[in-house]
């Protein structure tokens, strides 16, 4: 097996616009692909509660919807249901051009299921909620109800005023005409955002499918992983908080919330990797189970419980679970590990990362290899930088390169005399008043120095760039909604990828 350690690198997105980040290099990408199908396949000796592995794969892959049989490549990706910006985008760009280099699938996974975020839509020098919802205190974003047509016409309203003065023409329009007319079909926030960014990217041609997360937290083979976890919850949490460990250890990180919180486990119960939510009130905890004789017991505040019994026979122990969940009117929803983990192992054969996620999901690779004896499947990283348009082309400001200026015109304003003070100071014994008293001396004159003509232009100079690159903060803001471009920039980024792949 090879060292988890020596399959990553140091992911930086790429500082120049229009272009992108792809690891491994694109044929070894397909090439892992093609390693982890067969890593599936001969995985017969791995169960999730006693099911063998290829069996729950067939069965989560059969509820996303594909034919029994259907061994079809898989990429997949997954975001929160956002306005997310082009490096995220990027992620579904490589996934069409590597479902269609090799014949295969490519899925984007809608995360419906965490805290909402990144809701506004925004542009250099302003924006406007996306939701006439306050969304701040929604435990999860499939709580948000769709945006209303009189709010989205505000939306298009405060948009359009906006950019009347840009030299080129945004898909954000066809954006909120999509998003309004599906808004008025769909239940929630999630559904009509996810739909409607869907339909801009099918007019782009791109061919995902996209599916949301929480209708899976409810079908049988996810059920059989979280049956399977919280049966095992200590022998789970143990070898969760030592990947941990080992993680932190080896990139030298102190805090011990980074990059997530062990699990806590005690002689009265475990903390385990999901959260438990209240389909009914809209509430949200932490899920923990119960330390009980023969195993481990989920409870709930009305006083229902539920039994983990690890010896259990897989699809039977679901056939409990399932009907118990429903009739609490309750979920187990994933935390942003557990989520990766039922995509790797139970329907993608290329996971695709985000730079974060290529960070965090290096835990995960060892939680895999410690907790189930599986070589981690192979997963993927890559993202691209588009800036504002009108930024394209232009230099931006490098205030670190004017203030090592600033530096050098600081020491050379004396000339020779600096060096001759500096001779003189060397000359004397350390930590001598003499030493000392010539040093400050030395100083007191360069300030002097910097009071005249050239250190006060400079001085100026560095305000003038420091306002100016504030105003470029924003026209170099890699992390607006993707739609703010033109089809023609989005377009030329999809034909890289095509391009990469081959």
């Amino acid at each position: 097996m090879t060292l988890l350690a020596d399959r990553y690198d140091r992911w930086i997105a790429p500082a120049e616009d229009g272009q992108v980040l792809i690891w491994p290099p694109p044929q070894a990408l397909l090439a892992d692909a093609q390693f982890n199908q067969q890593l599936f396949r001969e995985a017969r000796t791995i169960s999730l509660q006693g099911v063998p592995l290829p069996e729950v794969r067939e069965s989560l892959r059969r509820w996303i919807g594909l034919e029994p049989g259907d061994d079809r490549l898989l990429f997949a990706t997954g975001h929160q249901t956002e306005l997310y910006h082009p490096g995220v985008w990027a992620k579904d760009a490589l996934i069409d051009a590597a479902a269609a280099k090799t014949g295969g699938l490519a899925h984007h996974f809608a995360v419906d299921t965490d805290a909402p975020k990144h809701l506004q839509l925004r542009w250099p020098g302003g924006g406007v909620p996306l939701a006439d919802a306050l969304v701040e205190s929604a435990p999860w974003s499939g709580l948000l109800p769709p945006p209303t047509p009189a709010h989205l016409n505000r939306v298009a309203e405060r948009f359009a005023q906006a950019s009347a003065s840009w030299n080129f023409q945004p898909l954000v329009n066809e954006f909120l005409l999509s998003l309004c007319r599906l808004a008025l079909e769909a239940e929630d926030l999630p559904t009509s955002l996810t739909n409607a960014t869907h339909d801009l990217d099918w007019r782009l041609g791109l061919r995902h499918h996209a599916l949301l997360v929480s209708p899976i937290c409810m079908s049988e083979p996810y059920l059989l992983f979280v049956h399977h976890l919280l049966s095992r919850a200590d022998a789970f949490s143990a070898d969760y908080n030592a990947v941990l460990k080992e993680y932190r250890v080896r990139n030298k990180i102190r805090s011990p919330g980074r990059p997530m919180p062990d699990l806590q486990c005690t002689a009265d119960g475990c903390e385990v990797p999901f959260w438990l939510d209240s389909l009914a009130d809209g509430s949200r905890a932490r899920a923990a189970v119960a330390r009980v004789t023969g195993g481990f017991e989920l409870r709930l505040t009305n006083g229902a419980s539920f039994f983990f019994d690890v010896a259990a026979e897989g699809w039977s122990a679901v056939q409990r679970l399932g009907p118990w969940l429903r009739a609490q009117q309750v979920r187990l929803s994933p935390r942003a590990l557990t989520l990766t983990a039922v995509i790797r192992l139970l329907a993608a054969d290329q996971f695709v990362h985000g730079i974060g996620g290529g960070q965090y999901d290096q835990v995960l690779d060892g939680l895999i290899a410690r907790h189930w004896g599986l070589e981690p499947p192979r997963f993927s990283v890559t993202t691209a930088t588009l800036y504002f348009p009108q930024a394209a082309g232009q230099a931006r400001v490098c205030l670190p390169c004017l203030e090592q200026e600033g530096h050098a015109l600081r020491h050379s304003l004396l000339g020779a005399e600096k060096m001759r003070m500096v001779g003189l100071i060397e000359a004397l014994p350390r930590r001598s008043p003499e030493r000392s008293s010539l040093f400050y001396e030395m100083h007191d004159k360069l300030a002097s120095a910097w009071s005249g003509p050239r250190g006060r232009a400079w001085d100026e100079r560095i305000k003038e760039s420091e306002a100016l690159a504030q105003a470029e903060k924003a026209l170099f803001d890699r992390e607006l909604f993707y739609a703010i471009q033109p089809v023609s920039r989005l377009t030329a980024l999809i034909d890289r990828y095509r391009t990469a792949l081959g």
